[in-house]
């Protein structure tokens, strides 16, 4: 135990050898820098790792995959790349940092970051070190998974005293890599660096993302698992939080799970659990340890009720941006109640409260509807996790009166402030909300543009102008076109008629290949694309114009209530529409816009990647003086032609318009596993 302490306040001695300034040779003849500040723009990196002298480090210098016990980090080093270069960097998210790139030569800072921020070179008071973490992964526990692929740099302290926990994503193999390389790809990495950012200008808690790096060293990656391997670039994704501790981190305690036999690398150590709780707690809720110093019971109970109730208001918050985390596990869960780990995620487009955002999530347990329910099990996992310093019977109590209160309460506040109810709290709000969701989807609607477009209904609108608002509400509804992709039946009849039949004859067989939810899914599909084919787009759009209306005449029955209660409404209609355009996001990450950004950086532009990002820090109307980036038709002859479109030639259109025909084919898929892209 003192041993294993004692090396979290030193290098191993391999790594303090490499400390020397000399480079070594990497991978494919790529030169490894070693650490140092100097008088470049990174050298104000003020680091202080916190962590490393808190929690036990693994003394091993193994550098292969292994079974970590007794730690909670393994000592790793980065693994250089081919010609790193700079896909792009949030200012923002390096201001945390107390970086700021010099005007002066863009280029050489540029390089600078693509230098450090890949791996090559670690910056002087580094220490890279991967988490040991286990989890439960679509409902089954996994036993060891930790860092796959990203690597601690350490802990930096900001301009402003507080503390940053930095992160390279895709620098190489740690203990925790498996099977897999510890590489991420480009695709994957522009995913998560833009849906960071994005995030967090939305207003939801999140980790960041400084920089996006990428190279010339190629990987093997099957992008659907299909059989049809391509090469890809590696590219690394610098990450920024107070803390990567997640449920799964104190998972490493468990014993054999009576499902799967698999156990946490660390069980009996409960000593490593108090130590977790207690660096923990102390330092990001320390008005907890402040408040209960003479009670450890009462302490670790105020801290689950706590990340409990920060973790319905996340959720909360995803729901109402139509956000889908699509790896919902225990191991991606923050400890601090942050969106962490953006493998295949998704904003939803067409409203569907069965949206499944994961193409490899057959049985839908991560679908839109299901997302607060999986984080309130998570939460009774981590509960699990916490026994004996905090008694299972304290914390499910807690569980059970806090987590859906909170998810309620925060969404339904959320929820009238996107709809405008400023003045007044009604009961009957909540099924407001309700009826306006399932006109959504009765009509197909774009969930972003809907909300976005209502703070632009008038109580007091004349018809003809009511019928124009009509109008450009049911233009952001599913066209008989795109509904006729949605309900494309997804399986070839005779496999369908097998199913069936398997479900009457050989129910085990079948429990085994499929499973009656997929069945009778199919089945609606089958009906629903029946009816389409005799379908007309008048009828669709008389149809769509019945419902809207049904539902407005409700909403300005609402309106009206809350005109009644105050004395000025001109007052009042001012208000409502600024709050409104402060909680309903003109533009989303949406698939489709992502794509565009891929396909022209795996081209060799990256151009679009920084303009998606720069229209991502201004997700509202009423953003200070941003003006929606101008589309030029000369850049679209650099953007490759997708596969999943055939050849298809498309035109750009305007980033906040819901997604052309050819989007819904784009598929994101991704399973638990540290070698996968999504």
């Amino acid at each position: 135990m003192d041993s294993v302490l004692r090396s979290a306040r030193r290098f191993p001695p391999r790594l303090l050898r490499a400390a020397s300034g000399r480079a070594r040779r990497g991978p494919a003849g790529a030169a490894m820098q070693q650490p140092e500040g100097g008088g470049s723009w990174l050298g104000a990196l003020r680091f202080d790792n916190l962590a490393l002298r808190s929690l036990p480090v693994d003394a091993s210098e193994e550098s292969g995959p292994r079974t970590v016990p007794g730690a909670c980090f393994a000592r790793v080093r980065p693994s250089p790349l081919q010609n790193p270069r700079l896909v792009a960097m949030s200012l923002p998210a390096l201001a945390l940092l107390g970086l700021e790139p010099p005007a002066a030569d863009p280029a050489a800072a540029e390089a600078e970051a693509a230098l450090f921020f890949s791996g090559n070179r670690v910056p002087a008071g580094a220490e890279p070190a991967a988490h040991c973490y286990c989890g439960h992964q679509f409902g089954s526990f996994a036993g060891q998974l930790g860092d796959g692929a990203a690597m601690y740099l350490g802990e930096v302290l900001g301009p402003r005293g507080e503390r940053w926990e930095i992160q390279l994503k895709g620098a190489g193999i740690t203990p925790f890599s498996r099977q897999a390389d510890g590489r991420k790809v480009l695709r994957s990495s522009i995913r998560e660096f833009l849906c960071s950012e994005a995030m967090f200008h939305l207003g939801i808690p999140t980790t960041r993302a400084g920089t996006c790096v990428t190279s010339d060293s190629k990987v093997v990656r099957d992008i659907f698992y299909d059989g049809n391997p391509k090469n890809e670039r590696c590219t690394v994704v610098l990450r920024i939080a107070s803390t990567f501790i997640r449920f799964g981190s104190f998972e490493i305690f468990k014993p054999p799970d009576e499902y799967t036999g698999r156990k946490g690398p660390s069980v009996n150590r409960n000593d490593i659990r108090i130590q977790m709780l207690d660096y923990v707690i102390s330092t990001f809720y320390p008005e907890i340890q402040e408040a209960y110093s003479d009670n450890t019971i009462q302490r670790n109970a105020a801290f689950f009720k706590e990340i409990t109730k920060r973790t319905a208001r996340l959720v909360a918050e995803w729901q109402c941006v139509g956000f889908c985390h699509g790896v919902l596990n225990t191991d991606n869960m923050s400890i601090v109640g942050l969106t962490i780990d953006y493998g295949p995620f998704g904003f939803m487009d067409r409203y569907d409260p069965e949206h499944v955002c994961n193409g490899s999530d057959n049985t839908g347990r991560y679908a839109y509807n299901k997302q607060p329910e999986i984080c309130k099990w998570n939460l009774g996992k981590l509960a699990e996790a916490l026994v004996p310093e905090l008694p299972l019977e304290i914390s499910q109590l807690i569980l059970e009166e806090e987590y859906d209160a909170e998810f309620e309460k925060h969404y339904l506040q959320k929820m009238r402030k996107k709809l405008g109810l400023i003045q007044l709290e009604l009961e009957e709000d909540s099924k407001l909300v309700s009826e306006l969701l399932e006109t959504m989807h009765l009509t197909a609607g774009d969930f972003t543009n809907i909300f976005y477009l209502l703070s632009s209904f008038s109580v007091d609108v004349d018809p003809s102008k009511f019928e124009d608002f009509l109008e450009e509400l049911t233009s952001q509804c599913a066209s008989v076109e795109e509904l006729k992709v949605v309900f494309k039946p997804q399986m070839d009849p005779r496999q369908l008629s097998m199913m069936l039949m398997l479900t009457q004859s050989n129910p085990q067989l079948f429990a085994l290949i499929g499973t009656k939810a997929n069945i009778n899914k199919e089945l609606e599909r089958i009906e629903e694309f029946s009816k389409l084919q005799q379908l007309t787009a008048d009828d669709l759009l008389s149809r769509n114009k019945r419902h809207w209306k049904e539902w407005l005449e409700k909403y300005r029955v609402r309106l009206q209530k809350e005109i009644e209660s105050i004395g000025n409404a001109d007052a009042w209609n001012t208000e409502r529409v600024k709050v409104m355009n402060s909680n309903n996001p003109k533009y989303i990450l949406r698939n489709y816009i992502a794509q565009n950004a891929i396909e022209a950086a795996e081209n060799g532009d990256f151009s679009e990647v920084r303009n998606v990002l720069k229209l991502l820090e201004h997700p509202f109307q009423a953003a200070e003086g941003f003006q929606e980036v101008k589309e030029d038709a000369e850049e679209e002859g650099a953007t490759a032609t997708a596969a999943v479109r055939s050849q298809e030639t498309r035109s750009r259109q305007p980033y906040c318009s819901k997604p052309p025909l050819w989007a819904s084919e784009l598929c994101v898929t991704g399973l638990s596993h540290p070698s996968t892209d999504f």
